[in-house]
């Protein structure tokens, strides 16, 4: 875990972010760039409506069986071909309408949450790679990756096959969810048990679990823990409210202490702030180099 250092005081001009929460030399602003506090999704904003109606359509859609459909279509990776870059330039064209504190194309919030590790992890290069890669399932949206809706790639995730923790977004929404009252589904542990390790657990079909099979089947040496924040990120029940720890086995509870350290740079580094992508590129590229094959499979 991140060691949590005494704040210090900001100037007139960061007043706008109010006070700062130092961990390990991150200064974390309380206040998003729309004027409200981070993951608020009750907050009275221009995007509001648009995040409460994703999460509608999330919950009411994904089910055990969409995601088992899914999984078995992508798992194919049958799309195209690319290098991890190409795909970071596809996200130029997509905005993801499931995040209250971000408007700005997704290429930007990668190299922002990159760039924010990497000053902290100067040494952790596979951490800095995970942070630009993270988020690149998000071309899901696209056309020519089957052009899904928002809610069947962005979102926060969660676990199908067991009940719906109340600490998930919006979760009201579930009623009308057909697994809601499957009985099988909707008891703590449903088709699960205790400790079954999350690889054994059908989660909610995104761009976390998409990304995560492109870099897995196409042979990427990032380490294990790289492969759990791709694929978990978005488990907001679990990394921040402690949902469904009872279904993690020991090699997840240690994966976890990374995806923590990893959270906070992914929510606390989006801002209107620009990353000048020419200066950084080179570096990322020799990273790109040491973890994966110049073509992948998508």
């Amino acid at each position: 875990m991140l060691a949590v250092l005494e704040p210090k005081a900001v100037s007139n001009k960061e007043d706008s972010q109010k006070e700062m929460v130092a961990e390990n030399g991150f200064f974390a602003p309380e206040i998003n760039s729309f004027g409200n506090s981070f993951r608020d999704y009750n907050a009275e904003s221009t995007r509001q409506s648009t995040v409460e109606e994703f999460y509608r359509l999330q919950h009411i859609n994904q089910t055990y069986d969409f995601v088992k459909r899914k999984r078995e279509e992508y798992t194919k990776l049958n799309r195209m071909e690319m290098g991890i870059w190409e795909c970071c330039e596809l996200l130029n064209e997509v905005v993801d309408d499931s995040d209250p504190d971000l408007d700005e194309p997704q290429i930007m919030h990668l190299l922002q949450t990159a760039e924010a590790i990497r000053k902290d992890y100067p040494d952790e290069d596979w951490l800095h790679l995970t942070a630009l890669i993270h988020d690149l399932g998000k071309v899901l949206l696209l056309p020519q990756f089957g052009g899904l809706p928002q809610w069947a790639v962005v979102g926060d995730t969660f676990p199908l096959g067991c009940a719906f923790d109340d600490s998930i977004v919006h979760n009201k929404y579930f009623k009308e969810n057909p697994d809601y009252n499957n009985p099988a589904y909707n008891t703590k542990y449903g088709i699960y048990s205790q400790g079954c390790g999350l690889d054994n657990v059908m989660i909610s079909w995104g761009h976390d679990d998409y990304m995560y099979l492109v870099a897995k089947q196409n042979g990427t040496t990032l380490p294990p823990a790289a492969l759990f924040i791709i694929r978990f990120h978005s488990f907001y029940p679990l990394h921040t409210a402690g949902a469904y720890n009872h279904l993690l086995n020991v090699e997840d509870a240690k994966s976890l202490n990374w995806l923590h350290v990893f959270n906070k740079y992914d929510l606390y580094s989006k801002s209107k702030d620009k990353i000048d992508i020419e200066k950084v590129k080179p570096y990322y590229m020799s990273l790109i180099e040491k973890y994966f094959p110049a073509k992948l499979k998508w």
